[in-house]
């Protein structure tokens, strides 16, 4: 008898250990890297201006899913807390030069397209840039240029390009994104050159040419956009959604493509690597871009978009101040520099002291 509950004894035990392991394998792959997880979270990292509070709080109440949103203000703070390859968060917004740079680090999730129905909005001229040309770690959102904004209400200057900036009527008057590569891109386009270019002489040469523009500078800011509104600074080189912002405010706010040459800019919207809640990334890149929830985005954040069925549901005054395909066609993207980000970097700084 005593043999026979010992027998017993150690059959209920292996048991257990069998219920116990096939538990904890279990919960790791519900909740660990696998991006598999049942957990109704979604971590969100971005710019402060893309998702409005009512489309985050639509997507939550259809889905039961509780989106954490964390901001970030530069693509280079951006780029550092996804290169540690295990931020914990699900879904960003990139734009195109890093996602070219995560990709070849191997810092974003390849996308399950069969997961994003809505992708078949997506205009073929906004698929398949250089950065993500088969569209399989990124899906495309927003794209808009680097335009000057003036307020011709305080202003006589006509303005062109950026070398109409350099007129002492806009001594401690101007004020410019800080965003180091649009900036010097920018400068590099005002002297004939490539906003791309590697090459060292060209890139010192913008630098210097940014040196000249410094007494004009009121102000270096992310949201350069507010000096403009406020009346603080008579020029802007800013963000095109930004531009558009300051204009719904003031109507003698004119926006201006650079005669230098368009510079552009695309971002799309990737899964970091290890990301924990994969599949529910998924589900809010399709959400995001049903027609009518891109819509209801636009109308509060005035970029041009990807999804050209959400372009069709837009009043005629938001398609005119957001979707310039042309135009866009015609600018240049920028692009990952490689090793020349390091002189890029020296040159901003040089500036910046």
């Amino acid at each position: 008898m005593q043999g026979i509950r010992k027998s017993l004894f150690s059959l209920l035990l292996l048991v257990l250990i069998i219920t116990l392991t096939l538990s904890a394998c279990g919960s790791k792959d519900s909740a660990g890297g696998s991006g598999e997880s049942s957990e109704k979270v979604l971590n969100v990292f971005n710019w402060s201006d893309y998702f409005s509070d009512s489309v985050i709080k639509k997507f939550e109440e259809e889905t039961g899913i509780k989106v954490n949103y964390s901001t970030f203000s530069s693509n280079e703070e951006m780029y550092a807390k996804l290169s540690t390859g295990n931020s914990n968060y699900d879904v960003t917004v990139v734009t195109t030069n890093f996602i070219e740079l995560l990709i070849k680090e191997g810092l974003v999730e390849k996308i399950n397209k069969d997961n994003i129905p809505n992708l078949q909005h997506i205009g073929e001229e906004f698929s398949g840039n250089y950065a993500d040309p088969n569209d399989e770690y990124s899906v495309p959102y927003l794209w808009g240029f680097y335009p000057i904004a003036v307020n011709e209400e305080i202003t006589d200057k006509k303005v062109e390009g950026i070398k109409d900036l350099f007129d002492p009527s806009f001594e401690n008057n101007l004020a410019i994104m800080d965003d180091p590569r649009p900036v010097i891109g920018s400068a590099l386009q005002a002297l004939g050159y490539s906003p791309n270019t590697t090459n060292e002489e060209e890139i010192k040469e913008a630098g210097e040419l940014l040196q000249e523009l410094k007494p004009n500078i009121k102000a270096v800011d992310t949201e350069s956009k507010n000096f403009l509104m406020s009346k603080e600074a008579k020029a802007v080189i800013t963000y095109s959604g930004d531009a558009y912002i300051a204009k719904r405010e003031n109507p003698n706010i004119k926006v201006i493509f650079p005669k230098e040459g368009i510079l552009t800019w695309q971002e799309g919207l990737v899964i970091p690597k290890n990301a924990p809640h994969k599949e529910n990334a998924e589900k809010f890149i399709d959400f995001i871009n049903r027609p009518e929830i891109m819509k209801e985005l636009l109308l509060e954040y005035p970029y041009g978009t990807s999804n050209v069925e959400a372009a069709k549901l837009l009043p005629e005054e938001v398609r005119k101040e957001t979707q310039f395909v042309e135009e866009f066609k015609q600018g240049e993207l920028l692009k990952d520099v490689g090793e020349a980000t390091q002189m890029y970097d020296r040159v901003w700084t040089e500036f910046r002291q």
